[in-house]
């Protein structure tokens, strides 16, 4: 069953359902199914068939959920990227997708238009961006909605999704029509979605989380409110207006809704369902998600853009930061950990021992290879696992702990440091906003931890924060951070992950740093 047509289904069992909101436009089922037609009609007429790649430079707009709907209806392939991108990456991601048109708004236009392209691409523009040959506006100004809907099997490729690229080039990740249909079901099912339930659609659709979102509300007839910014007041308010009832985010986004300094204004009684992904939670944030929200479910989601879901945990009340067991398409190892790519699955390690988390390839979520890259298939694709280049560790019983990357582990003095368990220590701290830790080189130990700091008081000092983690109780005095770094910003990528190599890298010249404590 094509995506497409599950759309078809969706608009047939409850056409006068709310489907879309964004502002002051508010689309039933029926009516955003006669402007995806029109979509679909239009971008045939352009020359896109079945199997072409649309790269799409948009924000979280009305418009590019409907593209999306429309290229799964003619059997192209949905190929979003992060609107921020340079010229330079933009014209990478489109070369090495061979795009067969790219579509941008005033936000990407420059970026989209100033690239060295192997091939030109038809561009189509979005809320009047100039320079394209042709605008969405155009794109659905007829009555036509007759398009020629291909044979489409379920293996064929619906969607590529590039990887951030934090240590290289962007890998593009192509999933199926199978890939897609069977994270949409996990969503629902391990985040308990029953029929309308209603969403924010704020996570980038150029993100695997984005794209569950839009998929499981279309499935199960729910709304999805667009938010083309991230305004943190904006979705409250659409939170409270629009009584949305589950949330799929990141933990910087959920930190900045609970400690919105007009939080208190705002009835968030209906959002009863709450997912996190894609980076870590501290303890103090979840036990404040229960503390101010009350959800009836709460789920940390552990996964990839290449597999969707490793593993969840609903049960954050008892286990704070917990990974949970493996999703029900899922099996997963611990195995030894080794930079270099010579461990393999049956290299595994004793529970309470961290290690390198693989996980089953065979999963009906997973991809099958990174787009023209077999040298990166080769280094995480080995004997049917996936190594994702993720420390984990295995508790008494058998649930999942997430300690960090491979690359991230902290060796101080022959002793293995994870920055995960320094930053939930420090980030309980009464006065700590937030907390970042890396391994810096050190002449006598090797590596030294160096915790960066966002605090919420100008008076608190490094000798009270040592002082803190000193008295923690739960972490060993080796693992202390032996500096401090008071800073106004943690680096994060778009989707809320911590740049570790930028803090590295600029630790040299933050001139806010405290004296060492030893």
């Amino acid at each position: 069953m094509d995506l497409g047509t599950l759309f078809d289904f969706a608009v047939n069992r409850f056409p006068d359902k709310t489907a879309i909101v964004q502002d002051d436009r508010r689309l039933s089922y029926k009516e955003f199914q006669l402007e995806i037609n029109k979509l679909a009609y239009s971008l045939q007429k352009l020359g896109i068939e079945k199997g072409d790649r649309v790269v799409i430079i948009l924000k979280n707009r009305l418009e590019m959920v409907a593209i999306y709907w429309a290229v799964q209806k003619i059997g192209a392939i949905f190929t979003p990227i992060n609107f921020r991108l340079s010229t330079e990456e933009v014209a990478f991601c489109v070369n090495n997708a061979d795009a067969k048109a790219v579509i941008f708004e005033p936000s990407s236009q420059d970026a989209a238009l100033n690239g060295t392209y192997a091939s030109k691409p038809h561009f189509i523009s979005v809320l009047g961006a100039e320079g394209a040959d042709i605008t969405y506006e155009e794109l659905i100004n007829h009555d036509q909605e007759a398009f020629q809907r291909p044979n489409i099997d379920l293996d064929d490729i619906c969607l590529m999704l590039y990887t951030s690229g934090t240590t290289g080039k962007p890998k593009g990740v192509p999933r199926s029509h199978k890939n897609e249909y069977s994270a949409a079901i996990a969503h629902i099912i391990q985040n308990q979605y029953v029929l309308h339930e209603s969403t924010l659609g704020v996570m980038p659709l150029y993100h695997t989380m984005g794209m569950r979102s839009l998929l499981s509300m279309a499935f199960i007839n729910g709304k999805m409110v667009m938010i083309p910014d991230n305004n943190t007041l904006k979705m409250l308010k659409v939170m409270e207006d629009e009584k949305i009832s589950c949330v799929y985010l990141v933990p910087t986004i959920i930190h900045d809704l609970l400690n919105h300094k007009e939080f208190n204004r705002y009835n968030l009684q209906n959002v009863r369902k709450i997912g996190y992904a894609g980076a870590s939670m501290t303890t103090e944030l979840t036990e404040d998600c229960f503390r101010k929200l009350k959800p009836d479910v709460f789920v940390n989601h552990y996964g990839s853009t290449e597999v969707y879901t490793f593993s969840i945990c609903n049960y954050l009340d008892k286990k704070p930061g917990c990974a949970g067991k493996a999703g029900f398409h899922q099996q997963l190892k611990i195995v030894a950990p080794d930079p270099e790519g010579s461990s393999g699955p049956a290299d595994i390690v004793p529970h309470g021992t961290p290690g390198e988390i693989i996980v089953n390839i065979d999963s009906l979520e997973a991809f099958k290879g990174y787009w023209k890259r077999p040298d990166a298939n080769i280094k995480s694709i080995r004997n049917g696992w996936y190594f994702t280049g993720d420390m984990g560790v295995l508790d008494e019983d058998g649930d999942l702990y997430v300690v960090g990357r491979v690359d991230d582990m902290i060796i101080s003095g022959g002793e293995n440091i994870h920055p995960l368990e320094v930053e939930d220590v420090l980030s309980s701290h009464p006065e700590v906003l937030e907390a970042a830790v890396v391994g810096l080189p050190d002449e006598r130990f090797g590596e030294k931890v160096v915790a960066f700091i966002v605090s919420k008081s100008p008076a608190i000092s490094s000798a009270e924060l040592d002082n803190y983690c000193r008295e923690s109780g739960s972490l060993a005095n080796f693992k202390r951070p032996r500096d401090y770094c008071f800073i106004n910003e943690i680096p994060k990528s778009p989707v809320g992950k911590i740049l570790r190599r930028k803090l590295k890298e600029n630790y040299s010249s933050i001139t806010q740093k405290e004296e060492s404590v030893g």
